[in-house]
Formats: structure tokens, C-alpha cells, sequence
């Protein structure tokens, strides 16, 4: 099974208002393990950046309303392709099918499909989001639901992440989500559907659980079994273990 986690970083929070994406990145898991394939771009937007987003992100100080150079860790975009040059290459990265975890999927997907609409190019469908945001509120109803909260949960170390990274929150994202759904070893849980699994790993829908082969041999002794036929007479015919004999 191969998945896509994948998150955004942008100028704002509506595309139909002028916002734009700025940065994606995104990592692949196949089996809910990491492969190392990743896919990463920083973007220019073609507009200036709001103070309060590069407060988020700490991209495009050369964007800004009173631009200056960049310091240790901030990242340029006026050298930086369009995202008409990156739509299909994202496209092929997250391929037809795979399923997308995001961090509230929604934001992610508006502007995705905003700006691939406008390069006429297919738009993806929110069914394949898998959205971590929606599961750890079902998950832990009432408590905080940040990337950062659910690192503290679940004991992730996110100490580099001092300003929000498309790639990096990927990398954090991914760990999460593993921890959402049971842990490192997923596929070790039985589905709630009774679906097992072969010795190659692939899940068998028509599973059913049956009798041995052989039956396993038996581990009392001779001694062990004349010793409880010996107890359990002493008990009279009325004993439980009496009619089960």
C-alpha cells in the first residue's frame, strides 16, 4: 500500500483571495514504512509575502512589503520557479491512487486543486485524503490537535522544528500519523473486519480462522493424566470434569 504524506506551506489562507502556495514537500510510505523518496520545491508566488505568514514559515524575505536579505534558515523566492513548472512533476510524484496524509487536509487541498485548476490540469479528489487533523480529534475528543501537541503525545522529537517546513512537518507528519493508527507496526493489528494476513504480507479479505492440519501433541504425561483421573473420581459423578471426560 503506498501512501503520500504531504504539506504546504503558502502566502496566506485563501487561493480565491490572491493567496498562493510557496512551498510543498512531501514523503512517500509504502506498508506505512518510509521508502526515502520525497518530493520537495519551494515556489515563488508571483506576490508579495504577508508578515504574518513569514512569521509562520520564515520563506520569502525577499518578498516581503520591505524586503531584506535572507538570514540563516530563511529561504528566497524571487529565483524560484512558478508552480506551472512543478504541477505535473507533483502530479507523477503522488501518482493516481496513492492515499495523501495531510494535517487538516482540507486547507492543503484547496490550494492544491486551486492551483492545478489553473494550469488545466486534474484536480484530486479529497476522497483520497487522509486527514490526521480529523483523526486525532476523534481519537483524543476535546484535547489539542496541533502537529506540535501530538508530538508531545506521542513522545516525537520536533525540536528542529522551529519555524513550520513543508518537509520537515512531512517527516514529523508521518510519525504522528503512524502513532495514530497503532503504532510503528500497523499491520500487526487484525483488522476489525477479521481480514489477516499472508506470510508475504498481503492482506487477505476472506480470512477465516480453521482447525490445524495436525493437532498439536500433547504435553501431560502419563503420570500427570492417571494422577487427575484419580482427583477427579474422588470428586463423584456429579463433578464438572466427570461429564467432560
Amino acid at each position: 500500500m503506498r501512501e503520500i504524506v504531504l504539506d504546504t506551506e503558502t502566502t496566506g489562507f485563501d487561493p480565491f483571495s490572491g493567496d498562493r502556495i510557496v512551498e510543498i514537500g512531501a514523503l512517500e510510505l509504502y506498508n506505512h514504512l518510509p521508502t526515502g523518496e520525497t518530493y520537495h520545491v519551494y515556489i515563488n508566488p508571483m506576490r508579495n509575502m504577508p508578515a504574518e505568514a513569514f512569521g509562520v514559515h520564515g520563506i520569502g524575505p525577499d518578498l516581503l512589503d520591505s524586503p531584506r536579505e535572507a538570514q540563516p534558515g530563511e529561504v528566497t523566492l524571487k529565483d524560484k520557479k512558478v508552480f506551472a513548472a512543478h504541477g505535473q512533476g507533483f502530479l507523477d510524484f503522488i501518482g493516481n491512487d496513492s492515499k495523501l496524509v495531510i494535517h487538516n487536509a482540507k486547507f492543503d487541498m484547496k490550494f492544491l486543486n486551486a492551483e492545478l485548476s489553473w494550469m488545466n490540469l486534474p484536480q484530486i479528489p479529497m476522497e483520497r485524503a487522509v486527514d490526521t487533523l480529523e483523526m486525532a480529534r476523534t481519537k483524543f475528543p476535546g484535547s489539542p490537535a496541533t502537529l506540535d501537541a501530538l508530538c508531545r503525545r506521542f513522545g516525537i522529537d520536533n525540536s528542529s522544528r522551529t519555524l513550520h517546513g513543508a518537509l520537515l512537518d512531512s517527516e514529523i507528519l508521518a510519525e504522528v500519523y503512524l502513532e495514530l493508527i497503532g503504532g510503528r507496526q500497523p499491520d500487526l493489528v487484525l483488522a476489525s473486519g477479521g481480514a489477516g494476513r499472508s506470510a508475504g504480507g498481503a492482506v487477505q479479505d476472506d480470512w477465516r480462522p480453521s482447525a490445524r492440519p495436525a493437532p498439536l501433541p500433547s504435553r501431560i504425561t502419563a503420570e500427570e493424566e492417571a494422577r487427575h483421573k484419580e482427583f477427579v473420581e474422588k470428586m463423584g459423578e456429579d463433578a464438572l470434569w466427570a461429564k467432560l471426560g
